[in-house]
């Protein structure tokens, strides 16, 4: 199946690096006008030059997306928008730590860009979504907001998991505008510098013993998650919306 978004305005958070760029690079080829954000410049930059290079339209802005009247003034900026893609979130750096020594600042931060910021997106792309009569919303939670999580993380695991039931619950609040809203689920995927690190962490043996946990035997690639969203973001899902879909090779 292959699809095309030519004439459609498709907004990307996280754009910097790992699933954010392959997702931008892939509605860029596909015809789509990107805008891409994240607080990584030379990475954003990096992001829209690859689209230029695949002869794709993407524009980029070096934002937080926890600052609500930033996320407004993308928005403004893109002017019509068919798909929003909530990419942006990760874990900031930390580690998994005994619950009594996790500060309340740390467990507020990973809320913030996991959760908060898709919030502030979802009700600036809303008014111009409905008026269109049509949208998709795309939120990349993770296996860790349905299962355990692997980082030990325990704001991870319960952002992801808030983010996941606040695509249901939109789902239901949007409908009747026909605009869907829909979650990816990824399972491990050496995407960023900090999967990079959690790999290594693991050791030659707890690598073996992760990918022979995977049904398919290998892990997935940004690639992978950026297939699932471009699903989600076509007419073929126009009768899609509130699910969650587990991208892992199986588990």
């Amino acid at each position: 199946m292959s699809f095309r978004f030519d004439g459609q305005t498709v907004i990307i958070t996280g754009a910097a690096h790992g699933f954010g760029r392959a997702m931008a690079l892939a509605f860029a080829q596909r015809g789509a006008r990107v805008w891409g954000c994240d607080i990584l410049a030379e990475e954003l930059a990096a992001t829209q030059a690859l689209c230029a290079q695949a002869g794709g339209d993407c524009q980029v802005r070096v934002m937080d997306i926890r600052q609500r009247e930033a996320v407004f003034a993308l928005v403004a900026a893109a002017g019509r928008v068919d798909v929003l893609v909530n990419n942006a979130g990760g874990v900031l750096g930390q580690v998994g730590r005994p619950l009594e020594t996790v500060p309340e600042e740390d467990w507020h931060a990973i809320f913030g860009v996991n959760v908060d910021g898709a919030f502030f997106f979802a009700q600036a792309v809303a008014p111009g979504m409905k008026a269109q009569q049509r949208g998709r919303i795309i939120n990349i939670a993770s296996g860790a907001g349905l299962n355990i999580s692997l980082t030990g993380i325990q704001a991870y695991a319960a952002a992801k998991a808030a983010l996941i039931h606040l695509t249901r619950q939109l789902a239901h609040e949007l409908g009747p505008w026909q605009i869907t809203v829909n979650s990816i689920a990824p399972g491990f995927v050496r995407a960023n510098p900090a999967t990079e690190r959690q790999w290594h962490s693991y050791g030659p043996e707890g690598q073996r013993r992760l990918v022979e946990s995977i049904a398919l035997k290998r892990l997935g690639t940004p690639e992978d998650i950026a297939q699932a969203a471009l699903f989600f973001a076509s007419d073929a899902a126009g009768w899609i919306t509130g699910q969650v879909l587990a991208v892992d090779g199986g588990k």
